[in-house]
Protein backbone atom coordinates (compact mmCIF):
# COMPACT_ATOMS: atom_id res chain seq x y z
CA UNK A 1 0.00 0.00 0.00
CA UNK A 2 1.23 3.69 -0.43
CA UNK A 3 0.72 5.84 2.41
CA UNK A 4 1.53 9.30 2.68
CA UNK A 5 3.51 11.24 5.95
CA UNK A 6 1.35 14.28 6.56
CA UNK A 7 3.46 17.13 7.88
CA UNK A 8 1.86 20.12 6.48
CA UNK A 9 1.80 23.49 8.32
CA UNK A 10 -1.74 24.59 6.48
CA UNK A 11 -3.40 21.77 8.58
CA UNK A 12 -1.78 22.60 11.80
CA UNK A 13 -2.75 25.93 11.17
CA UNK A 14 -6.08 25.07 10.62
CA UNK A 15 -6.07 22.47 13.43
CA UNK A 16 -4.84 25.38 15.65
CA UNK A 17 -7.89 27.60 14.81
CA UNK A 18 -10.23 25.19 15.50
CA UNK A 19 -9.06 24.63 18.93
CA UNK A 20 -9.05 28.17 19.89
CA UNK A 21 -12.84 28.47 18.29
CA UNK A 22 -13.20 24.74 20.39
CA UNK A 23 -12.34 26.35 24.01
CA UNK A 24 -15.61 27.45 24.93
CA UNK A 25 -17.12 24.17 24.06
CA UNK A 26 -14.84 21.94 25.57
CA UNK A 27 -15.56 23.66 28.63
CA UNK A 28 -19.17 21.90 28.64
CA UNK A 29 -17.46 18.13 27.69
CA UNK A 30 -17.72 16.06 30.46
CA UNK A 31 -15.03 13.33 30.57
CA UNK A 32 -14.71 9.87 32.91
CA UNK A 33 -12.14 8.10 33.29
CA UNK A 34 -10.02 5.73 35.69
CA UNK A 35 -9.34 2.90 37.29
CA UNK A 36 -5.37 3.18 38.22
CA UNK A 37 -3.11 5.29 40.26
CA UNK A 38 0.32 4.96 40.91
CA UNK A 39 3.27 6.85 42.68
CA UNK A 40 5.48 7.47 40.24
CA UNK A 41 9.58 8.00 40.75
CA UNK A 42 11.62 9.22 37.73
CA UNK A 43 14.67 8.27 37.83
CA UNK A 44 18.34 8.54 36.13
CA UNK A 45 21.05 5.53 36.95
CA UNK A 46 24.08 6.22 37.77
CA UNK A 47 27.26 5.21 35.73
CA UNK A 48 30.43 7.37 37.53
CA UNK A 49 29.75 9.44 40.37
CA UNK A 50 32.81 12.20 40.98
CA UNK A 51 31.69 13.54 44.14
CA UNK A 52 28.42 13.86 46.17
CA UNK A 53 26.69 16.21 44.00
CA UNK A 54 28.40 15.21 40.16
CA UNK A 55 27.35 11.61 38.20
CA UNK A 56 27.09 10.84 34.72
CA UNK A 57 24.26 8.38 33.81
CA UNK A 58 23.86 5.22 31.91
CA UNK A 59 22.65 6.59 28.77
CA UNK A 60 20.98 3.61 27.46
CA UNK A 61 18.87 0.68 28.44
CA UNK A 62 21.71 -1.30 26.15
CA UNK A 63 24.24 -0.02 28.55
CA UNK A 64 22.51 -1.16 31.81
CA UNK A 65 21.48 -4.33 30.28
CA UNK A 66 25.14 -5.31 29.66
CA UNK A 67 26.22 -4.19 33.37
CA UNK A 68 23.27 -6.32 34.61
CA UNK A 69 24.38 -9.44 32.65
CA UNK A 70 28.33 -8.61 33.42
CA UNK A 71 27.01 -9.62 37.27
CA UNK A 72 25.43 -12.97 36.29
CA UNK A 73 27.13 -15.43 39.06
CA UNK A 74 28.37 -12.54 41.21
CA UNK A 75 27.06 -9.45 42.46
CA UNK A 76 26.81 -5.58 41.45
CA UNK A 77 25.52 -1.95 42.89
CA UNK A 78 23.01 0.02 40.76
CA UNK A 79 22.04 3.34 42.32
CA UNK A 80 19.25 5.40 41.33
CA UNK A 81 19.10 9.24 41.60
CA UNK A 82 15.18 10.17 42.26
CA UNK A 83 14.75 13.31 39.86
CA UNK A 84 11.46 13.86 40.63
CA UNK A 85 7.93 11.88 42.40
CA UNK A 86 4.88 12.47 40.36
CA UNK A 87 1.42 11.34 40.26
CA UNK A 88 1.63 8.13 38.19
CA UNK A 89 -0.40 5.62 36.21
CA UNK A 90 -2.34 5.77 33.39
CA UNK A 91 -5.38 6.61 34.55
CA UNK A 92 -4.28 9.80 36.52
CA UNK A 93 -1.59 10.95 33.35
CA UNK A 94 -4.19 10.94 30.90
CA UNK A 95 -7.04 12.77 33.01
CA UNK A 96 -4.63 14.95 34.19
CA UNK A 97 -4.05 16.17 30.61
CA UNK A 98 -7.58 16.19 29.87
CA UNK A 99 -8.70 18.45 32.84
CA UNK A 100 -5.58 20.81 31.55
CA UNK A 101 -7.54 21.10 28.66
CA UNK A 102 -10.67 22.96 30.22
CA UNK A 103 -12.92 19.65 30.50
CA UNK A 104 -14.92 18.70 33.11
CA UNK A 105 -13.25 15.73 33.89
CA UNK A 106 -14.27 12.81 37.03
CA UNK A 107 -11.63 10.47 37.97
CA UNK A 108 -12.26 7.14 39.71
CA UNK A 109 -9.46 5.08 40.34
CA UNK A 110 -6.48 3.93 42.80
CA UNK A 111 -5.24 7.18 44.67
CA UNK A 112 -5.30 6.15 48.25
CA UNK A 113 -7.77 4.31 50.63
CA UNK A 114 -9.23 5.10 52.71
CA UNK A 115 -7.38 8.62 52.43
CA UNK A 116 -6.01 10.31 49.05
CA UNK A 117 -2.56 10.19 48.85
CA UNK A 118 -0.57 13.94 48.54
CA UNK A 119 0.66 13.07 45.56
CA UNK A 120 -2.72 13.42 44.02
CA UNK A 121 -3.56 16.71 45.97
CA UNK A 122 -2.84 19.17 42.92
CA UNK A 123 -4.53 16.50 40.56
CA UNK A 124 -7.61 16.72 42.64
CA UNK A 125 -7.92 20.79 42.63
CA UNK A 126 -8.17 20.85 38.92
CA UNK A 127 -10.93 17.13 38.63
CA UNK A 128 -13.19 15.85 40.59
CA UNK A 129 -11.76 12.95 41.74
CA UNK A 130 -12.34 9.63 43.85
CA UNK A 131 -10.59 7.05 45.10
CA UNK A 132 -11.07 3.21 46.30
CA UNK A 133 -7.68 1.87 46.21
CA UNK A 134 -4.03 2.15 47.02
CA UNK A 135 -2.10 3.92 44.42
CA UNK A 136 0.56 1.21 42.98
CA UNK A 137 4.15 2.20 42.88
CA UNK A 138 6.71 2.86 40.16
CA UNK A 139 9.95 3.56 39.52
CA UNK A 140 10.24 5.06 36.18
CA UNK A 141 13.99 4.61 34.82
CA UNK A 142 14.53 6.67 31.79
CA UNK A 143 17.18 6.27 29.44
CA UNK A 144 18.19 8.16 26.14
CA UNK A 145 16.50 4.95 23.84
CA UNK A 146 13.21 4.15 26.30
CA UNK A 147 12.44 3.65 29.52
CA UNK A 148 12.41 1.00 32.38
CA UNK A 149 9.09 0.65 34.57
CA UNK A 150 9.85 -1.37 37.40
CA UNK A 151 5.85 -1.41 39.09
CA UNK A 152 4.45 -2.72 42.06
CA UNK A 153 0.89 -3.50 41.05
CA UNK A 154 -1.14 -5.67 43.97
CA UNK A 155 -2.58 -2.88 45.45
CA UNK A 156 -4.66 -2.61 42.03
CA UNK A 157 -6.08 -6.01 43.17
CA UNK A 158 -9.04 -3.49 45.03
CA UNK A 159 -10.34 -2.20 41.44
CA UNK A 160 -12.82 -4.48 40.82
CA UNK A 161 -17.15 -4.15 40.28
CA UNK A 162 -17.58 -5.14 43.69
CA UNK A 163 -15.29 -2.36 45.30
CA UNK A 164 -16.44 -0.09 42.80
CA UNK A 165 -20.30 -0.04 43.79
CA UNK A 166 -19.76 -0.20 47.89
CA UNK A 167 -16.76 2.25 48.28
CA UNK A 168 -17.75 4.63 45.15
CA UNK A 169 -21.53 3.66 44.10
CA UNK A 170 -23.53 1.73 41.79
CA UNK A 171 -25.50 4.75 41.10
CA UNK A 172 -22.77 7.16 40.67
CA UNK A 173 -20.94 5.31 38.63
CA UNK A 174 -24.04 4.49 36.45
CA UNK A 175 -24.86 8.33 36.41
CA UNK A 176 -20.86 9.14 35.06
CA UNK A 177 -21.00 5.74 32.82
CA UNK A 178 -24.48 6.68 30.94
CA UNK A 179 -23.99 10.46 30.24
CA UNK A 180 -20.48 11.36 30.22
CA UNK A 181 -19.22 12.64 26.61
CA UNK A 182 -15.68 10.36 26.90
CA UNK A 183 -15.44 7.86 29.00
CA UNK A 184 -11.63 5.90 29.35
CA UNK A 185 -10.90 2.54 30.79
CA UNK A 186 -6.51 2.38 31.03
CA UNK A 187 -4.06 0.19 31.96
CA UNK A 188 -5.98 -3.11 31.52
CA UNK A 189 -2.38 -4.96 31.84
CA UNK A 190 -2.33 -4.00 35.81
CA UNK A 191 -5.40 -4.53 36.86
CA UNK A 192 -6.28 -8.49 37.08
CA UNK A 193 -9.84 -8.00 37.03
CA UNK A 194 -10.94 -5.02 34.42
CA UNK A 195 -11.84 -7.66 31.87
CA UNK A 196 -14.83 -8.71 34.39
CA UNK A 197 -15.88 -4.99 35.11
CA UNK A 198 -16.07 -4.88 31.43
CA UNK A 199 -18.80 -7.88 31.12
CA UNK A 200 -20.50 -6.85 34.32
CA UNK A 201 -21.19 -3.21 32.25
CA UNK A 202 -22.02 -4.95 29.03
CA UNK A 203 -24.14 -6.97 31.17
CA UNK A 204 -26.11 -4.80 33.60
CA UNK A 205 -25.77 -1.07 32.44
CA UNK A 206 -24.88 -1.38 28.48
CA UNK A 207 -28.13 -2.33 27.48
CA UNK A 208 -30.16 0.85 29.35
CA UNK A 209 -27.81 2.91 27.38
CA UNK A 210 -29.84 5.61 25.07
CA UNK A 211 -29.23 8.27 22.87
CA UNK A 212 -26.18 8.82 20.50
CA UNK A 213 -22.99 7.20 20.88
CA UNK A 214 -20.68 8.62 22.61
CA UNK A 215 -16.74 8.03 22.82
CA UNK A 216 -14.88 5.37 24.68
CA UNK A 217 -11.12 5.50 25.07
CA UNK A 218 -9.58 1.74 26.12
CA UNK A 219 -5.64 1.60 26.21
CA UNK A 220 -4.21 -1.87 27.42
CA UNK A 221 -1.25 -0.31 28.53
CA UNK A 222 1.57 -2.66 27.46
CA UNK A 223 -0.35 -6.39 27.55
CA UNK A 224 2.86 -8.52 26.94
CA UNK A 225 3.01 -9.99 30.41
CA UNK A 226 -0.90 -11.54 29.90
CA UNK A 227 -1.44 -14.42 28.28
CA UNK A 228 -2.45 -14.87 25.04
CA UNK A 229 -6.46 -15.89 25.99
CA UNK A 230 -6.02 -13.26 28.35
CA UNK A 231 -5.61 -10.87 25.97
CA UNK A 232 -8.40 -12.15 23.16
CA UNK A 233 -10.65 -12.20 25.97
CA UNK A 234 -10.17 -8.39 26.21
CA UNK A 235 -10.24 -7.20 22.89
CA UNK A 236 -13.01 -9.00 22.27
CA UNK A 237 -15.13 -7.30 25.04
CA UNK A 238 -13.64 -4.04 23.41
CA UNK A 239 -15.51 -4.90 19.99
CA UNK A 240 -18.49 -5.43 21.87
CA UNK A 241 -18.49 -2.23 23.41
CA UNK A 242 -19.02 -0.70 19.45
CA UNK A 243 -22.55 -1.47 20.01
CA UNK A 244 -23.12 1.05 22.39
CA UNK A 245 -19.99 3.67 21.73
CA UNK A 246 -17.62 4.85 19.60
CA UNK A 247 -14.77 2.86 20.39
CA UNK A 248 -11.36 4.24 20.09
CA UNK A 249 -8.45 1.48 21.17
CA UNK A 250 -5.10 3.33 21.44
CA UNK A 251 -1.77 1.11 21.00
CA UNK A 252 1.67 2.06 21.12
CA UNK A 253 4.12 0.47 17.97
CA UNK A 254 5.04 -2.36 20.43
CA UNK A 255 1.64 -3.23 22.02
CA UNK A 256 -0.08 -2.83 17.86
CA UNK A 257 2.54 -5.52 16.77
CA UNK A 258 1.65 -7.77 19.71
CA UNK A 259 -1.93 -7.22 19.61
CA UNK A 260 -1.31 -8.17 15.85
CA UNK A 261 0.20 -11.58 16.86
CA UNK A 262 -2.96 -12.02 18.65
CA UNK A 263 -4.83 -11.84 16.12
CA UNK A 264 -2.90 -14.32 13.58
CA UNK A 265 -1.86 -11.10 11.44
CA UNK A 266 1.30 -10.57 9.74
CA UNK A 267 3.54 -8.52 12.02
CA UNK A 268 7.26 -8.94 10.22
CA UNK A 269 6.92 -5.90 8.36
CA UNK A 270 8.23 -2.94 10.70
CA UNK A 271 7.90 -0.26 8.92
CA UNK A 272 5.86 2.65 8.51
CA UNK A 273 3.67 1.30 5.69
CA UNK A 274 3.23 -2.10 7.61
CA UNK A 275 2.40 -0.58 10.46
CA UNK A 276 -0.34 1.25 8.81
CA UNK A 277 -1.45 -1.73 7.28
CA UNK A 278 -1.24 -3.73 10.38
CA UNK A 279 -3.50 -0.95 11.95
CA UNK A 280 -6.29 -1.37 9.29
CA UNK A 281 -6.29 -4.87 9.63
CA UNK A 282 -6.88 -4.13 13.44
CA UNK A 283 -9.69 -2.24 13.08
CA UNK A 284 -11.18 -4.15 10.36
CA UNK A 285 -11.24 -7.40 12.33
CA UNK A 286 -11.97 -5.95 16.00
CA UNK A 287 -14.93 -3.85 14.00
CA UNK A 288 -14.11 -0.61 16.22
CA UNK A 289 -14.84 3.22 15.41
CA UNK A 290 -10.88 3.85 15.53
CA UNK A 291 -8.03 2.21 15.99
CA UNK A 292 -4.55 4.63 17.03
CA UNK A 293 -1.12 3.77 16.97
CA UNK A 294 2.00 6.29 18.43
CA UNK A 295 5.12 5.52 17.65
CA UNK A 296 7.66 7.76 18.62
CA UNK A 297 8.59 9.77 15.39
CA UNK A 298 4.39 9.71 14.26
CA UNK A 299 1.26 8.47 14.81
CA UNK A 300 -1.72 7.11 12.50
CA UNK A 301 -5.08 6.17 12.94
CA UNK A 302 -7.15 3.96 11.30
CA UNK A 303 -11.14 4.24 10.99
CA UNK A 304 -13.91 2.36 8.12
CA UNK A 305 -10.51 0.95 6.68
CA UNK A 306 -8.53 3.83 5.82
CA UNK A 307 -5.63 5.04 7.69
CA UNK A 308 -3.82 8.92 8.25
CA UNK A 309 -0.39 9.26 9.33
CA UNK A 310 0.80 12.50 10.86
CA UNK A 311 4.73 13.22 11.65
CA UNK A 312 5.35 13.88 15.19
CA UNK A 313 7.13 16.91 16.47
CA UNK A 314 9.99 14.31 17.62
CA UNK A 315 12.55 15.52 20.54
CA UNK A 316 15.37 13.74 20.88
CA UNK A 317 16.43 14.46 24.62
CA UNK A 318 12.98 14.71 26.31
CA UNK A 319 12.90 16.43 29.60
CA UNK A 320 10.13 13.22 30.52
CA UNK A 321 9.13 10.40 28.89
CA UNK A 322 7.25 8.75 31.37
CA UNK A 323 3.63 9.55 30.09
CA UNK A 324 4.21 10.91 26.99
CA UNK A 325 1.92 8.16 25.39
CA UNK A 326 -1.09 9.66 27.80
CA UNK A 327 -0.18 12.56 26.60
CA UNK A 328 -0.75 11.39 22.97
CA UNK A 329 -4.27 9.63 24.46
CA UNK A 330 -5.84 13.14 25.63
CA UNK A 331 -4.89 14.73 22.96
CA UNK A 332 -6.57 12.62 20.19
CA UNK A 333 -9.48 12.52 22.80
CA UNK A 334 -9.68 16.09 22.50
CA UNK A 335 -9.68 16.54 18.84
CA UNK A 336 -11.95 13.65 18.49
CA UNK A 337 -14.87 15.10 21.38
CA UNK A 338 -14.57 18.37 19.19
CA UNK A 339 -15.72 16.92 15.89
CA UNK A 340 -12.01 16.54 14.22
CA UNK A 341 -11.27 14.43 11.81
CA UNK A 342 -8.46 11.77 12.38
CA UNK A 343 -5.36 13.97 10.89
CA UNK A 344 -6.48 16.74 12.98
CA UNK A 345 -7.06 14.38 15.89
CA UNK A 346 -3.62 13.07 15.47
CA UNK A 347 -2.08 16.25 15.53
CA UNK A 348 -3.75 17.27 18.59
CA UNK A 349 -2.33 13.87 20.09
CA UNK A 350 1.31 14.37 18.61
CA UNK A 351 1.64 18.09 19.87
CA UNK A 352 0.27 17.25 23.51
CA UNK A 353 2.87 14.54 23.99
CA UNK A 354 5.47 16.44 22.05
CA UNK A 355 4.38 19.55 24.52
CA UNK A 356 4.55 17.16 27.67
CA UNK A 357 8.19 15.74 26.78
CA UNK A 358 9.61 19.15 26.14
CA UNK A 359 8.29 20.83 29.19
CA UNK A 360 7.05 18.32 31.86
CA UNK A 361 3.60 19.96 31.88
CA UNK A 362 0.46 19.20 30.30
CA UNK A 363 -0.02 21.55 27.66
CA UNK A 364 -3.63 24.31 27.77
CA UNK A 365 -5.39 24.24 24.47
CA UNK A 366 -4.15 27.85 24.21
CA UNK A 367 -0.64 26.12 24.30
CA UNK A 368 -1.62 23.60 21.26
CA UNK A 369 -2.60 26.30 18.93
CA UNK A 370 0.89 28.10 19.61
CA UNK A 371 2.80 24.88 19.17
CA UNK A 372 0.89 24.04 16.57
CA UNK A 373 1.86 27.16 14.83
CA UNK A 374 5.48 27.47 15.90
CA UNK A 375 6.15 23.86 14.94
CA UNK A 376 9.53 22.43 16.61
CA UNK A 377 12.16 21.63 13.83
CA UNK A 378 13.78 18.18 14.55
Amino acid sequence: MKLTMINSQELRDQCAQHLLTGISRASQLSTFVGLDGFVDQIIHVVNKRMNAEVYDRVLTITDLAGRIGAAAGQSTNIEMVIQRTKLGGNGPIMANALASFGLKLTYLGALGYPNRHPVFDGFAKRAEVHTIAEPGQTDAMEFNDGKVMLTKTVQLNEINWANIQARYGRDRFTGKFSTADLIGFVNWTMIPYMSDLWEALQRELCPDLTGHKRLLFFDLADPEKRSVPDIRRAITLISKFEKYFDVVLGLNEKEAYEIGDVLGLATKERTPEGLAKLSIEIQTQLKIGTLVVHPVAFALASSQGVVSMVKGPFCPKPLISTGAGDHFNAGFCLGKLLGFDNPRSLYTGVTTSGYYVRTALSPSMNDLANMLRHWPKD
